[in-house]
């Protein structure tokens, strides 16, 4: 059996997959396979970032890291990746930094990664490489001679042609996509943008069976949309953790109906517009008034960001206005908490609550959607409010589909929700878990994997060039 090597910004041990995140996908192909997690360390240190690689296994998986100088930090990581590359990505060209200086970090980065790990590798590796931060590390690979079938997989969204091309030097990102044998994205219109693009752009040739060529090379593209470990996330709802967060919600949340968000603290989340929709309901629904209590965890996130502390006042603002104008001395209408909940108590908090709202303004996926599902009380399930503009709708389609910039229309939405009889909840949530069980986090790993082995070979020939 083939190893499978990982390459991601961060490295996650899989043995901890109560963690969540990638390794939970990964977990079971590494272990199999005896694989090799490569990436960041963390760490940055103040000089070059030469230094010795970082080993540590994890069971049978190999898990290897490197650390970053400081001048490589600010420009691939705070510069290009975060500041180019998320903001674009996620619709949002008026908060992208466009410095000169921050591809150049990018660059040297993902051929620092090619030179480190090139040496580690076995003749029939595949290698799976994560995300936006490395997109062009298969063709640094690539000029170092690497041969080896390399896939690459685009956690969050990627926009449209025309937003894409404002990113300076948008054509060599995109052209190094071309050294990967496949290249997957979340949902069925990311894939369509970058199909769009190629051809408009590149002049792509459509060679079928998903596969476009252009730059003397031919790559396979799909939508490969990921999911969560069902089993996994249930049986945490019935662990000691769950089921105590769910009695003491219940216990303390007896009189109230209950909503929930849970989300990073990013301008993709959408939380303003999100508070707006909810103070815009008990505005004009005053049977809401000493019933509804929605519980909002913000978790910390890229807090040196300027974006991100204006998100983080402008939320604090709102919920201090709605609690100032509705609440009673026994009621506040938004329980705000900017700090991290314990993934093991999340799922009996999303049993005991009836609506979850779900609302970034762009998202790749958004596995919150899915999480709330899966933790549901199937004989009394809550009702997802979801945003049409999350990966997560095409699959979800059973949910209130909200567009989280028409306040009105999504407070409307909630309100719904809230008021939602049995049989109807009953009848979108199975719909809504079956899906979430037939593709699952499995499904994703085992389907990528699958069309990656299976992946038409490029031809060997002209070795590839340098980007």
């Amino acid at each position: 059996m083939p190893r499978l090597v990982v390459v991601s910004n961060r490295v996650a041990d899989p043995r901890k997959t109560a963690a969540g995140g990638l390794a939970v996908a990964l977990a079971d192909v590494l272990n199999n396979t005896g694989g090799l997690w490569f990436g960041w360390s963390g760490k940055i240190t103040e000089g070059a970032a030469e230094s010795g690689l970082r080993t540590h296994q994890a069971g049978p998986v190999k898990l290897v890291t490197i650390d970053l100088g400081r001048d490589d930090y600010d420009s691939f990581y705070m510069g290009y990746s975060n500041g180019v590359l998320w903001p674009v990505f996620h619709y949002r060209l008026d908060l992208a930094d466009f410095d000169p200086g921050y591809i150049a970090g990018y660059r040297r980065v993902n051929q620092l990664f090619a030179r480190r790990l090139l040496p580690l590798l076995r003749d029939d590796d595949i290698i799976w490489v994560q995300d936006y931060h490395l997109i062009p590390l298969a063709a640094e690979l690539r000029a170092l001679g690497c041969t080896q079938r390399i896939g690459f997989f685009l956690h969050i969204p990627l926009p449209p042609p025309l937003m894409l091309a404002a990113i300076p030097g948008h054509d060599w990102l995109i052209r190094a996509l071309f050294a990967y044998d496949l290249v997957g994205f979340q949902s069925r219109a990311d894939h369509s943008h970058f199909c769009s693009y190629v051809q408009a752009e590149a002049h792509a040739q459509d060679v079928g069976e998903g596969r476009r060529r252009a730059f003397n090379r031919t790559v396979q593209a799909g939508a490969f949309p990921i999911g969560i470990d069902v089993e996994e996330f249930t049986a945490l709802a019935n662990a000691p953790d769950g089921r105590e967060m769910h009695r003491r919600m219940r216990n303390e949340y007896s009189r109230r109906k209950l909503l929930v968000g849970v989300d990073r603290l990013d301008y993709s989340k959408g939380l303003p517009n999100r508070m707006r929709a909810f103070r815009d309901m008990l505005q004009r629904y005053p049977d809401t008034h000493n019933s509804a209590t929605l519980i909002q965890i913000a978790s910390p996130s890229r807090e040196d960001v300027s974006a991100y502390t204006d998100i983080l006042h402008e939320l604090e603002s709102i919920c201090g206005s709605i609690n100032g104008n509705f609440g009673e001395l026994d009621w506040m209408p938004v329980r705000y908490m900017h700090r991290t909940v314990a993934r093991t108590r999340l799922p009996g908090l999303y049993r005991a609550s009836r609506v979850a709202l779900v609302t970034p303004l762009r998202d790749g996926m958004n596995l919150v959607a899915k999480e709330f599902i899966a933790a549901q009380d199937p004989q009394d399930p809550g009702v997802l409010v979801l945003s049409r503009f999350a990966g997560a709708a095409e699959q979800l389609t059973e949910a209130l589909l909200v567009n989280p910039y028409d306040i009105e229309g999504t407070a409307n939405a909630i309100h719904l929700a809230l008021q939602m009889p049995v049989e109807e909840r009953r009848t979108r949530y199975q719909a809504l878990i079956e899906s979430i069980r037939q593709y699952d986090v499995h499904w994703w790993c085992d389907t990528f994997l699958d069309t990656l082995a299976n992946a038409e070979a490029e031809e060997t020939g002209t070795p590839w060039l340098r980007l």
